[in-house]
């Protein structure tokens, strides 16, 4: 009796091992390193508002425990502890959570200080849409939650349908997309040139500038597009900059001017980018002309 009770402990014990090891896993991040996993994370701080978005679409907002200063999607995530930046994240704040893995941006600066305290963190940070897909498929992978591809499916699909219910005759416009009054604007090669490329527009910022350059304004005046879009912050006083009453755009009132809400998602490249389409296709839409 007691030699098969030990055979009996001895067996569950090893399925017990083999199932944690089984969950364990190893994910190569946007450094190029392999960061270890003992199992799916369980407490995630994030800090780029794409990453929080991704971690929520894929099911998983409960094991947040604490999110950038400016994540603020899903309206859930509002009500946990804000760590900072994310290029200068509160450091001790993210220690005192005991978060299982930290999120973050290649351009974050408190990467190596964070690994030195002993939390796991992984780098990922979308620019593109090929990226919002692999990242979603990377998170997928440290979350367990097999989401990505009906998540990725539903985003192509809901920017695929915005192309669609715009006319024929909205399709051409040559569009200067102002990501802020620096003037920084979107480029072809940005993930928002992607999706007015798809939308049927042509980008006056070639992909030559790169995907956010700052721009002379001079360089709009000299383009002089047909339809413009910005924040509603961005184009206080637009009209008034030197030159650009004679921007046909200005000329014409053909300005979308986007709200902060619809700011944040147009300019965050993640699970919200059919939302965006969506957003751009009723701007062109309306400003058609």
């Amino acid at each position: 009796m007691t030699r098969h009770w030990i055979r009996s402990f001895s067996a569950a014990l090893g399925l017990g091992l083999f199932a944690l090891a089984a969950q364990a896993l190893d994910v190569v991040d946007e450094r190029g390193l392999t960061v270890s996993l003992p199992q799916p994370p369980q407490r995630i701080v994030t800090l780029l508002p794409s990453l929080t978005e991704g971690v929520c679409a894929l099911g998983a907002c409960s094991r947040l425990v604490g999110v950038d200063n400016y994540s603020n999607s899903p309206s859930a995530v509002r009500a946990l502890p804000q760590l900072g930046g994310g290029l200068d994240p509160n450091v001790e704040a993210i220690v005192a959570l005991r978060p299982d893995a930290v999120l973050l941006a290649k351009s974050s600066r408190m990467t190596q200080r964070l690994e030195a305290l002993g939390l796991k963190v992984l780098v990922l940070e979308p620019k593109s849409h090929a990226d919002v897909r692999r990242v979603l498929d990377k998170l997928d992978q440290v979350l367990g939650t097999h989401e990505a591809p009906n998540i990725w499916r539903a985003i192509d699909a809901g920017v695929s349908a915005a192309a669609e219910s715009l006319p024929a005759s909205a399709k051409g416009q040559r569009v200067y997309f102002e990501v802020n009054s620096a003037p920084y604007a979107a480029g072809e090669s940005s993930f928002i040139g992607e999706t007015l490329t798809r939308l049927g527009m042509k980008n006056i910022v070639p992909a030559s500038l790169g995907p956010f350059p700052k721009l002379n304004p001079e360089y709009v005046v000299r383009a002089n597009p047909d339809l413009i879009m910005v924040s509603v912050r961005s184009a206080a006083g637009m009209e008034q900059r030197p030159g650009w009453s004679g921007i046909r755009a200005v000329r014409e009132g053909r300005i979308c001017r986007f709200d902060a809400a619809q700011s944040d998602v147009l300019v965050r490249p993640g699970p919200r980018m059919d939302e965006a389409a969506r957003l751009m296709a009723r701007c062109i839409a309306e400003k058609a002309g």
